[in-house]
């Protein structure tokens, strides 16, 4: 059993024997450790055949001079991460939740994608009503998120995870990913949802591309 932790490690805490995990991986850059640097956790017993051959590094598993500098760099950021996770994960849910207020007060039918509380402190997946969440990005202006759908050909599609959660492709389409961190004030919460709400009052007004429309259906 394989478990992709990018997201949780550094955000919640991560056991595991607790999960009862095999193999457990980690992504550097979402801790703040420099990009391109990770952690693979192998439960004592579990036999990996190795990426290539010809070298003893890494136990084998991955020949080549492992980059010490960004080694290094991770474990400080874990150690960071360790030592702040409780005060800072409350931090950032107080946030998120000041987002989703703001947000959910000015645009009815807007939807909380996830349970309501059992989720990640620091993300906010929500599901615009009536419009196409690239429209509505495309029209917010210093607003840097991710839909969480693929775009192919130049045509939208719903993302396949939503789909398989139940929710309807006109849904889907509208779905929008708000990610939290380290320096996120309440100045930016207040300044991001008027953002957000302005772009969605005048993409509403806007209905969807014949694309769109085929993609939703």
């Amino acid at each position: 059993m394989h478990t992709d932790a990018a997201q949780a490690v550094g955000k919640v805490p991560v056991d595991v024997r607790g999960l009862d995990v095999d193999l457990l991986s980690v992504v550097g850059h979402k801790l703040y450790a420099p990009k391109g640097v990770g952690a693979l956790y192998v439960r004592r017993g579990v036999m990996l055949e190795p990426v290539s051959r010809g070298g003893d590094h890494e136990r084998g598993i991955r020949p080549g001079t492992e980059n010490v500098a960004s080694i290094v760099g991770f474990g400080t950021a874990c150690a960071i991460a360790r030592r702040d996770l409780e005060r800072e994960s409350a931090r950032v849910r107080l946030l998120r939740d000041r987002l989703w207020s703001r947000l959910s007060e000015a645009i009815p039918g807007l939807a909380l994608t996830g349970h309501s509380t059992d989720r990640l402190p620091n993300t906010l997946n929500v599901r615009f009503p009536n419009v196409s969440a690239l429209a509505l990005l495309a029209r917010g202006d210093g607003i840097a998120a991710s839909t969480g759908s693929a775009c192919h050909a130049g045509s939208e599609k719903p993302s396949a995870v939503l789909l398989g959660m139940g929710i309807s492709p006109e849904q889907a389409l509208g779905a929008v990913r708000l990610s939290l961190g380290r320096e996120t004030t309440e100045e930016d919460i207040d300044r991001a949802a008027a953002i957000l709400v302005d772009a969605w009052r005048r993409t509403a007004h806007h209905p969807m591309s014949r694309a769109q429309r085929i993609a939703a259906s």
